[in-house]
């Protein structure tokens, strides 16, 4: 029974909402561009005496943070400070969302084409092949092939050849060769 007074005297008084704390602070402040964080904090301690540990770093930057994200308090340069009812809304960084058309009522929205390429209609009738549209000079497209070195003199027949063989070697790069007397012999 006595250890249950105790607790009961021990107990600090209870402190209002902090929401409400942060408003009744800002108002009492009335600064011209508002009130920063510490300002606020400061007021509070010294309206309610004894507070949480965390009041000024956990406590009361939360509940600034979510005021300021439900649109109770405006945050400006590293101030709070109330909403006023008949200021338009600050915009945001970036470029502004484009205005969303309403439809009239009744009328019923085609249905969204799916992604991707549409499939062949397999009734449709086949295309025609294509036809080669030549160049007019009469030659082959592209660079012409590598001709071989005539063999049998100026007047010699000229036939086209791989250069692989027309000189003989190899494709590719050739094995590294050792040099005769660099292998290292031990004597004794």
């Amino acid at each position: 029974m006595a250890t249950e007074d105790v607790t009961i005297r021990d107990k600090p008084k209870s402190l209002p909402p902090y929401p409400e704390m942060i408003l009744k602070a800002i108002e009492a402040l009335n600064d011209k561009n508002g009130s920063n964080k510490s300002s606020i904090s400061k007021y509070i301690e010294s309206i309610h005496g004894e507070l949480p540990a965390g009041h000024s770093v956990l406590l009361l930057t939360h509940h600034l943070n979510k005021m300021t994200e439900s649109g109770e308090l405006v945050f400006w340069k590293n101030n709070y400070t109330k909403r006023d009812p008949n200021a338009p809304p600050r915009r945001g960084r970036g470029r502004p969302p484009k205005p969303k058309v309403l439809l009239p009522t009744g009328m019923d929205l085609a249905p969204a084409r799916p992604r991707g390429r549409p499939p062949k209609d397999p009734n449709a009738p086949p295309k025609p092949p294509k036809m080669r549209v030549s160049t007019g000079s009469g030659k082959p497209r592209g660079r012409p092939r590598k001709m071989a070195r005539p063999s049998g003199g100026l007047g010699g027949s000229v036939t086209t050849v791989p250069a692989s063989k027309a000189t003989g070697k190899p494709r590719g790069r050739p094995p590294k060769v050792k040099a005769p007397g660099t292998g290292v012999s031990v004597q004794q």
